[in-house]
């Protein structure tokens, strides 16, 4: 970690959608890296995959007081829902509402089923100020760019055609380069490569930060 810091600038905790950490450990990883690193920290299946965002209060709690050990370096809480998880308002809502209310910092959510997608899925993220992923590959038409509230832009890129293993072309990561750049300095901007499993990940990274540092 303190060598990935010292050349990228954020990281995406993926093993606290699986199992808690201590605060401590959250504490240590924050110690690892320097001012102005971010995480962003995803949040645990026990919400989002087994309970379906129904019953969320204390492990919601439970979550945010761990992740708070990471301090001024917690940056976005991952929500990503299952393919089969179907927008139901009224729950949607309360989770949502639940959430907010407790923590103040940016939130952003993966959906992946088809109603998540429709405008009225649309404005109630809007409404509780939480992105909409830009996620490839697109679980559905218009799910590879941003929704949802438009203060923060997160591109969380699996790999395509083969999830997790697939390396991106100069070709995709020129243009999302484009894109990120067209993006107003005033807002947040997000870019997790989770095409881990041949390392590729790293790789589209350093790359793309090459050239968004580029003189254009």
């Amino acid at each position: 970690l303190q060598r990935y810091a010292r050349v990228l600038s954020c990281a995406e905790i993926n093993s606290s959608f699986h199992r808690p950490h201590g605060a401590a450990t959250y504490a240590k990883w924050s110690g690892c890296a320097p001012d102005g690193f971010r995480f962003a920290v995803k949040v645990p299946r026990t919400i989002t995959h087994d309970e379906k965002l129904r019953r969320a209060r204390r492990p919601v709690e439970q979550f945010l007081e761990e992740s708070a050990g990471l301090g001024r370096k917690r940056g976005p809480l991952l929500v990503q829902l299952p393919p089969s998880l179907a927008l139901e308002p009224r729950i949607a809502r309360t989770f949502f509402q639940l959430i907010r209310s407790r923590y103040r910092g940016a939130i952003v959510c993966e959906p992946r089923h088809e109603t998540w997608f429709s405008p009225a899925a649309n404005s109630l993220m809007v409404r509780h100020k939480i992105a909409r992923v830009a996620a490839d590959p697109a679980p559905v038409a218009g799910a590879n760019l941003p929704g949802g509230w438009n203060g923060l832009v997160y591109y969380r890129l699996h790999g395509s055609p083969r999830k997790y293993w697939s390396r991106y072309e100069h070709t995709y990561i020129a243009r999302l380069a484009r894109a990120i750049r067209a993006v107003p300095a005033s807002i947040d901007v997000w870019c997790v490569f989770d095409n881990t499993a041949s390392g590729a990940a790293l790789e589209n990274a350093w790359e793309l930060q090459s050239i968004l540092s580029a003189p254009h």
